[in-house]
């Protein structure tokens, strides 16, 4: 029978008003913590659901190469800009969101018109400026999904002339980081320690992103688990109950 002793795992540090995380996983046999560190660093930066902007139609505005008066930065960076806007969906339909502003202002994602099915996180963030006379009316889309959408496949059939779809990037992690060290197991010192390190946009809690991340990947392993019968069956983790400890 196989017997590996349960590792513990803590949420040592939080802060950032809650986008970051650090969280320890040990003791590990021996090569555990490069591959469950890789495997989750991998998903938590491809596969977790967000939302963003999917599609943008500027009034007055036919195509991204278009210039538009009396506001400062060009479309381009007012399109990155927005693709930077974090927010919650309470839906899962698509939404379309607006823009009704006039010069002189600083124009921030707070501005933006969302009725109650959106939720801005990022509202300090800046969008565009607007000089005195200016007029910036824009209708946008946003749409669930995971990892990174590029503008091509956020085109649709139903789009008017105007509308300008823009790539999307949905995951809510923006940064991992994972560390293996040694660490010591009574006189053993080749057990493993995993310290991973989380950073999000604030859409969701770096603890329950790396949770979802390990659901993701347990249900695909559990396909190969359910190559036979018995193997589901077999206990593998053995937890000492001296050493067992607090769990987030």
């Amino acid at each position: 029978m196989i017997e590996i002793e349960k590792p513990s795992i803590t949420l040592i540090e939080k802060k950032e008003n809650g986008k970051y995380g650090k969280i320890v996983l040990e003791p590990l046999e021996r090569g555990f913590a490069t591959t469950l560190g890789n495997s989750l660093r991998r998903i938590l930066l491809s596969s977790l659901p967000g939302a963003a902007i999917t599609s943008i139609n500027i009034q007055g505005v036919l195509h991204e190469f278009s210039t538009m008066p009396k506001i400062k930065e060009d479309l381009t960076e007012i399109i990155l800009n927005i693709k930077g806007i974090a927010a919650v969906m309470n839906t899962e339909e698509p939404v379309q969101l607006l823009i009704d502003a006039r010069g002189p202002r600083e124009l921030k994602a707070g501005d933006i018109i969302t009725g109650g099915e959106v939720d801005i996180i990022n509202k300090d963030l800046h969008i565009a400026t607007l000089e005195e006379g200016a007029e910036f009316i824009v209708e946008l889309e946003m749409e669930k999904g995971r990892g990174y959408v590029g503008a091509d496949r956020n085109k649709k059939d139903s789009h008017s002339i105007g509308v300008i779809p823009i790539d999307s990037i949905y995951t809510p992690v923006n940064k991992v980081n994972f560390l293996v060290e040694n660490t010591r197991v009574g006189n053993r010192t080749d057990y493993d320690k995993l310290t991973l390190e989380v950073w999000t946009n604030g859409t969701i809690e770096p603890e329950e992103a790396v949770s979802l991340g390990a659901k993701i990947l347990n249900e695909h392993l559990n396909l190969f688990i359910s190559l036979t019968n018995h193997i589901g069956d077999v206990e593998i983790m053995v937890e000492k109950e001296e050493d067992a400890r607090l769990k987030f």
